[in-house]
């Protein structure tokens, strides 16, 4: 039950109703103790109408954004199973690119082990490259999920270990300005594993000084408390003259759960125009804690490595190694980059939704409008309804508040609200297990499931429309029988149908 009143418009605006209701109980009052304070209700009809269809139309474009939202999360979950699907059936072993690559260059071409290295160790190697690849499909996905949420880094416990052997791809600085830095407190400059100045984007840490003994938050998290290591030592690995810092297991103990919502503070019950205390109060929010202020934070202050956009080009990587190996014919590959441009179109897309937020006159035009019209509304009303004033304010009220707070809610539907899109429940109970049950087994051979024994209906599927019982045959006593018999069985059971 508490769980069904928190997803409610209710929750988020009973402190709006209080006030009205106290505010029509005076005004109720005053006019029963003979305080002409009620007037004809000629704008009643008239603004009242108008401010309806005004909020409709609020409403209406608060839920488009989140349709699109679910819609392009559905298309990242179809270009996901495309991707797999595509790569675990459809790209052949490296036989050839082994013979040439390793078992000439170790043995000779000549050498008696070279038909075994292809048929066993780049067997291994062909299905170690392509789970590994399936593997960031799944790292795309969650990499998505905690950048729309303003999550920065790779430090969660969803996301580390599928990408933290992946080295540094060469793209541009994503540190943040000069002037954010300052603003607050150089934050990233001396907690964020990731400072470095001059280097690129890259999935571990950056190289460059020893960085602090603390885990980055992300950014809906409240900076004053902060997740730090039991020791600020890093392993430190060189790979192509380019040093990386991965964590040591030992604190791989510390990193930010997959699902860490902020927990709720007086600024998300305050009501409206005291609610924007929480981006008045510090620069963008940065200093306040709250759900309210890390949507701001989420919206004015995005992260600053584009983790899925990096993840994505491995990706490309992968499907042109498979063009300069030969690997795969044209279809295939081309199948792989429509299922890749289809993510790169997701993300592109959800950012256009998280980067654009409802213009900030608009949305206080609204509801200093509805504040209005519903201070009003007692005076407007009491010559009809006298005591039932009261209750008619508050559910008008309950109306009007009610609709611009649940449009404020799901304009951005990606963070931790009740109503907010189950972003958890795509990456983990849809992608995450269809991709590991698609790898669970080799590619299935048609030579053993299309001619098992079981297979006995393979031309009738069901009872005989007469009643009768179709006969069962297995796929081996109908090769015995011939192909004159089965083409005869066809037209048997084609001219049943009809």
């Amino acid at each position: 039950i508490l769980h069904t009143v928190l997803a409610t418009a209710l929750f988020r605006c009973w402190h709006t109703l209080v006030f009205f209701s106290a505010w029509s109980v005076l005004i109720t009052v005053l006019n029963h103790q003979g305080h002409a304070l009620s007037f004809q209700p000629t704008l009643l009809t008239v603004i009242g109408t108008v401010l309806g269809f005004v909020i409709s139309y609020r409403t209406t474009s608060s839920f488009e954004r989140y349709n699109e939202g679910r819609q392009l999360w559905s298309q990242i979950i179809l270009a996901s199973r495309n991707f797999a699907r595509t790569v675990w059936f459809h790209v052949p072993g490296t036989c050839i690119f082994a013979i040439i690559m390793i078992s000439w260059a170790d043995f000779g071409p000549d050498h008696p082990s070279t038909e075994r290295i292809c048929s066993e160790e780049m067997k291994s190697r062909s299905m170690i490259e392509k789970k590994t690849a399936i593997n960031l499909l799944e790292a795309y996905a969650v990499a998505v999920k905690h950048y729309l949420r303003g999550e920065d880094e790779i430090y969660y416990k969803d996301l580390y270990y599928l990408v933290k052997f992946l080295p540094r791809y060469a793209l541009p600085a994503g540190i943040p300005p000069a002037q954010n830095l300052a603003s607050h407190g150089g934050e990233y400059a001396h907690h964020s594993p990731s400072s470095s100045e001059g280097q690129g984007l890259f999935l571990y840490q950056r190289t460059g000084p020893e960085p602090g003994p603390q885990l980055p938050l992300p950014a809906t998290a409240f900076s004053s408390q902060r997740t730090t290591f039991r020791e600020p030592t890093m392993e430190r690995i060189t790979s192509r003259g380019q040093e990386k810092i991965i964590l040591p297991r030992a604190d791989e103990d510390f990193l930010i759960p997959a699902y860490a919502p902020p927990k709720h503070h007086l600024y998300d019950i305050l009501p409206f125009p005291f609610s924007l205390l929480a981006r008045a109060f510090t620069p963008r929010g940065k200093k306040v804690a709250g759900r309210r202020a890390a949507r701001v934070r989420m919206r004015e202050n995005p992260v600053t490595h584009n983790i899925p956009l990096e993840i994505s080009l491995y990706l490309s990587s992968y499907i042109s190694s498979l063009q300069t190996r030969g690997i795969g014919d044209v279809s295939t590959v081309n199948a792989l980059l429509t299922s890749l441009e289809q993510l790169v179109d997701a993300l592109t897309g959800l950012e256009r939704i998280l980067t654009t937020p409802i213009p900030f006159s608009y949305s206080f035009h609204l509801w200093a409008v509805t504040t209005i019209y519903c201070l009003t509304l007692p005076f407007q009303i009491y010559s009809t309804l006298n005591w039932l004033t009261i209750p008619g304010t508050i559910i008008a009220s309950f109306i009007f508040f009610g609709f611009l707070a649940a449009g404020e809610e799901i304009e951005n539907p990606f963070g931790y609200d009740k109503n907010d899109l189950n972003l958890d429940h795509f990456t983990y109970n849809i992608i995450r297990n269809e991709l590991h049950a698609v790898t669970s087994i080799p590619p299935p051979d048609p030579t053993q499931w299309a001619f098992a024994p079981e297979n006995d209906l393979v031309f009738g599927v069901a009872p005989a429309l007469d009643g009768g019982v179709i006969e069962r045959v297995t796929p081996g006593e109908w090769i015995k029988r011939g192909s004159a018999d089965i083409e005869n069985s066809l037209s048997v059971l084609g001219g049943a149908e009809g």
